[in-house]
């Protein structure tokens, strides 16, 4: 069944279309804008009119897309940003009534799980043994932790992600003392939980996903030192065009990079980057391949 999922995060909101057969995807469409809602609260924690505008625009548009695509169905969901808002209702809104779109603001429980289904079912090998799925968002981060057979069994969400991490930076590039704050500040997040048993690390997420270009499929110590030495040669503007990435991706990257190692600290393993979360856990649930 082709299905759609319209995702509508912290930093983008992103649009997957994708056929679903037997347990696998074959993904037709991708898309993403950079919405950048989690930057754009007032003093008061309410998303401002115009992000909820120029959202509901990308929505619109991304839904017709879909249905261009041949989708049969098509969810839209939301996550950490107007799960925190306090005006998050206004947005639900704005969609239905000028994207004619019903959003599901998902529980933090509800997103690690979509995202652990998407990560695990579409690694190349599945493995044996328990897995933790660690999903970097904008303003939270997701670590899932179960097996291929049973699912989820364990699952926190922190309250820290790339673009709330971000705004400690104070330098482009960053400066020793920006990493060294936000480093501390990551470790204090994963601080609190207390791990299960693991075999396997999967990294998911918009940072995630752009680090294979700079230092390759595997994040271990060496990988996350060398793409942090990139990302401080230079400015974020000319790391973007240097590496092909977002000029907005650019900026958050350092953040991401310092969250996923905080996590792969914790984990006490290295990072495996994964081809699919989220958006593709919800594909696989609307076309009842979950």
């Amino acid at each position: 069944m082709r299905c759609a999922c319209i995702d509508i995060g912290s930093n983008t909101t992103r649009l997957l279309v994708a056929e679903a057969a037997h347990g696998r995807l074959t993904t037709l469409l991708q898309e993403r804008v950079f919405t950048s809602i989690g930057r754009r609260f007032d003093s008061h924690g309410a998303i401002a009119e115009s992000a909820i505008a120029e959202t509901a625009a990308v929505v619109a548009r991304q839904r017709e897309a879909a249905e261009d695509a041949g989708a049969a169905r098509v969810r839209a969901v939301a996550t950490a940003a107007i799960r925190r808002a306090t005006n998050g209702d206004a947005l639900v809104a704005a969609l239905r009534e000028r994207a004619g779109v019903d959003v599901a603001v998902l529980s933090a429980d509800e997103e690690g799980r979509l995202a652990f289904a998407g990560a695990t079912r579409t690694l190349a090998r599945p493995p044996s043994g328990t897995i933790a799925v660690v999903d970097v968002g904008g303003m939270s981060t997701e670590i899932a932790v179960g097996t291929m057979a049973d699912g989820v069994l364990w699952l926190r969400s922190f309250a820290i992600g790339s673009g709330q991490l971000a705004l400690r930076c104070r330098e482009d590039p960053p400066s020793g003392a920006d990493l060294e704050a936000m480093t501390d500040a990551a470790d204090a997040a994963f601080a609190v939980a207390e791990l299960p048993r693991l075999h396997h690390a999967v990294a998911v997420g918009g940072s995630a996903a752009s680090l294979p270009t700079l230092v390759g499929p595997v994040l271990d110590d060496a990988a996350l030192e060398r793409a942090l030495a990139k990302l401080r040669s230079a400015p974020a503007a000319e790391l973007a065009r240097r590496h092909g990435l977002a000029p907005e991706r650019a900026v958050l990257l350092p953040a991401g990079i310092l969250v996923l190692a905080a996590a792969a600290r914790r984990l006490g393993l290295p990072l495996r980057i994964g081809r699919g979360g989220l958006r593709e856990g919800v594909v696989l649930e609307l076309a009842g391949e979950d």
